[in-house]
């Protein structure tokens, strides 16, 4: 029976999990959120390590806290270390990063099926269909989400007391497979800072 019962479970998972990467439909908008909810951020599914269009950047957070008394303080590494521990662990690697990395994917790219054809619109020098309320409330949400763990990562900061913290995100893109020899070939890197969030409202 028990072995029954985890069959089940194992089948719904990956039910849940092949639904999370169907093109963009209404029912799938109906119920993304709460798939998503359920597989954010550890079992989150991310196809992009295959061809054709492999994985080939590298995305983190800095954050930085401001004090009671109007101070800014240098900004803090958040990713690192947790990419570090992951590649240090082959076999069995943690999957801490996977809360920044993840999330942060959120923030660059949404819906493929939108993404393809915003950029088309650009191609075609035409405006971009505008982000919809679903995927502005997923950024809402993703920008909250890194500001509260940054926090849990610096908890020196401000004497411990921050009254306010922002994050910078970066992606650096580089070079491709082709150009590895290259020692011309340099990497881009895109920097976006988030607003400043209060700290008692997270």
């Amino acid at each position: 029976m028990a072995l029954l019962v985890g069959a089940a479970l194992l089948g719904l998972h990956f039910c849940v999990a092949g639904f999370s990467q169907m093109p963009l439909t209404p029912v799938k908008l109906r119920y993304l959120t709460p798939v998503s909810n359920y597989l954010d951020p550890y079992q989150t599914q991310n196809w992009k390590l295959f061809a054709p269009d492999p994985l080939s950047e590298n995305r983190g957070i800095l954050a930085r806290g401001k004090c009671a008394n109007g101070k800014v303080t240098d900004f803090f590494d958040v990713t690192s270390r947790y990419i570090k521990a992951a590649q240090e662990s082959r076999f069995f690697p943690s999957r801490m990063s996977r809360l920044v990395t993840g999330n942060v994917l959120q923030l660059s790219g949404g819906d493929p099926v939108l993404d393809d054809l915003r950029e088309q619109q650009r191609a075609e020098h035409k405006r971009p269909l505008p982000p919809t309320p679903l995927e502005k409330k997923m950024r809402e949400d993703t920008v909250n989400f890194l500001s509260r763990y940054s926090l849990t990562q610096m908890p020196q900061v401000c004497g411990g007391s921050p009254k306010q913290v922002q994050v910078r995100v970066y992606v650096e893109h580089l070079p491709p497979w082709s150009r590895r020899h290259d020692a011309k070939a340099k990497s881009k890197v895109e920097v976006q800072d988030m607003k400043w969030l209060k700290v008692g409202s997270l």
